[in-house]
């Protein structure tokens, strides 16, 4: 089998764009001493990753905007969101979750 430069190439590039990103920030702010305040605000990004993940999803389910009526994702988020806030179980979310999506699913 023969390895073509071109796709050996393609590959390595985009190991090395992958790589760079997660390293570099590693590797410097490693050595750095950050203020309490970046620390605070740093605490907050994966929250508001997941976030915007989980609204564009819920919200946006077919790239579009969907009317309330039709979108049953967003009708079964209310359940396991209101589970979240009182019990703050993932497992019991997401049984929630699953179960009302499930039977809004079947009745649809």
């Amino acid at each position: 089998m023969e390895v073509r430069w071109s796709i050996f190439l393609i590959i390595f590039g985009s190991a090395l764009v992958t790589f760079i990103p997660r390293v570099l920030p590693i590797a410097i702010l490693s050595r750095v001493d950050l203020p309490e305040w970046a620390m605070r605000w740093l605490s907050y990004v994966p929250i508001s990753v997941m976030a915007a993940l989980v609204g564009q999803e819920l919200l946006m389910p077919n790239g579009k905007l969907e009317p309330l009526q039709n979108n049953l994702e967003l009708i079964a988020a209310l359940p396991a969101f209101l589970i979240a806030i009182v019990t703050r179980s993932l497992l019991g979310t997401v049984v929630v979750g699953i179960l009302s999506i499930m039977v809004l699913r079947f009745m649809a």
